[in-house]
């Protein structure tokens, strides 16, 4: 059986999705940040870098979202339900498996970063001048990046309705955590085709992966989480 070693606030759920929609049996072994918001040390016995998700299968220890759902797609997606087959999609495919996190989550996490800037924990004689950076660098910097990124993926997903071909892929896994937390703190408005593919996804995306809202925390999701998106059916895994 595989193991989902999840940290709370962290990106794990994109794998449960992904274990769910194959059919594969799994446990979680849920770990708490520490008051500093790094790994405790049990999760870093599992992986040095105290990374989550982690999932361990026959042996093996597996990092990284993108290279997680690669793994799971080439070792368990037998028919080849999540993964395109023609030459083009291919090429989106691992395009979009490699773009979320290396392109588009930095910026995330810099917007979320230098928004919290003016905000405790900084000391409160600083806060004036904190927030007062953090708006600059995201009004002169983050905020166009952030824009220039959202409109080149809306011109995508306007001319199909999923990242890869013309069904749900790992891609489209992959891209879910950026993309939700885009529509929820990016502030750019009119994003038609991101939002009907995230509208799609309330057909899609299997009932019991077992999240509550406060795992998906420092990015809840438009309308106040994912709850709104994921059915209301919850399970209770765990290792």
């Amino acid at each position: 059986m595989l193991t989902v070693h999840h940290l709370n606030q962290s990106r794990s759920q994109r794998i449960l999705w992904a274990l769910e929609e194959l059919s594969l049996p799994y446990q979680i072994v849920r770990y708490q940040r520490e008051k500093n918001m790094l790994a405790p040390p049990a999760l870093k016995k599992i992986h040095p870098l105290g990374k989550s998700p982690v999932v361990e299968d026959n042996g093996a220890i597996l990092a990284e979202s993108g290279a997680i759902l690669d793994y799971l797609q080439d070792t368990y997606d037998s028919e080849g339900k999540f993964k395109p087959a023609d030459a083009q999609s291919v090429l989106q495919y691992r395009f979009w498996l490699h773009y979320a996190e290396g392109s588009l989550m930095p910026l995330l996490l810099m917007k979320l970063v230098f928004t919290s800037l003016g905000k405790p924990p900084m000391p409160f004689g600083l806060r004036t001048l904190g927030g007062a950076l953090g708006q600059g660098v995201q009004k002169a910097y983050l905020n166009p990046q952030l824009e220039t990124h959202a409109r080149f993926i809306d011109a995508h997903l306007a001319e199909r309705p999923w990242f890869a071909g013309d069904h749900l892929s790992m891609a489209d896994i992959q891209m879910s955590f950026p993309l939700f937390a885009l529509l929820a703190r990016g502030g750019i408005a009119d994003l038609p085709h991101i939002s009907a593919w995230k509208n799609a996804w309330k057909c899609v995306l299997p009932g019991n992966v077992p999240f509550s809202r406060e795992d998906l925390l420092p990015f809840p999701v438009v309308d106040g989480g994912f709850l709104t998106v994921l059915p209301p059916a919850f399970a209770t895994r765990s290792g």
